[in-house]
């Protein structure tokens, strides 16, 4: 992230990330035959309810990571790096740094879910010691979940 960390997400950043979201998003559109849920967010109640990161670089936001605290683990409700910025590291960091905050918040497992449809993203996260623990259809999109514990 060029030594530029996180910060908590404010309301002055719903359009910039509500923009990167949909830009990073859009190239599933063909894969999945409509919008995948990210695309469809209120980011300014996530800001408002979850726990939003941005990472800026130049003045732009350049990544987003949503969190959400639950009951032994934090679930990693969003993740999204801007299209030029993508296959560089910088969703890796991310993941990194929301398994830091889970362990400084005392979560000791992390979970995500992801569209099928998005073979990179699972391979990533299995590279990165995620493991499947299921698969479910939602609103006719089929989901992988995974976790993964912490040490």
């Amino acid at each position: 992230m060029n030594d530029t960390q996180p910060r908590p997400a404010t309301a002055a950043d719903v359009a910039a990330i509500t923009a990167l979201v949909r830009d990073a998003y859009a190239k599933y559109i063909p894969r999945m035959g409509r919008e995948p849920y990210p695309m469809t967010a209120d980011y300014a109640e996530a800001v408002r309810n979850q726990q939003v990161w941005v990472v800026e670089e130049g003045g732009q936001i350049i990544a987003v990571l949503g969190l959400i605290p639950e009951a032994g683990h934090m679930m990693v409700e969003n993740i999204a790096v801007a299209v030029g910025r993508q296959s560089q590291g910088l969703g890796r960091r991310l993941l990194a740094f929301a398994e830091a905050e889970a362990l400084r918040q005392g979560l000791p497992e992390m979970r995500l879910y992801t569209a099928q449809a998005m073979t990179e993203n699972i391979g990533l996260y299995l590279r990165l010691g995620y493991v499947e623990t299921g698969r479910k259809t939602v609103v006719d999109i089929p989901r992988v979940y995974m976790s993964k514990r912490l040490t």
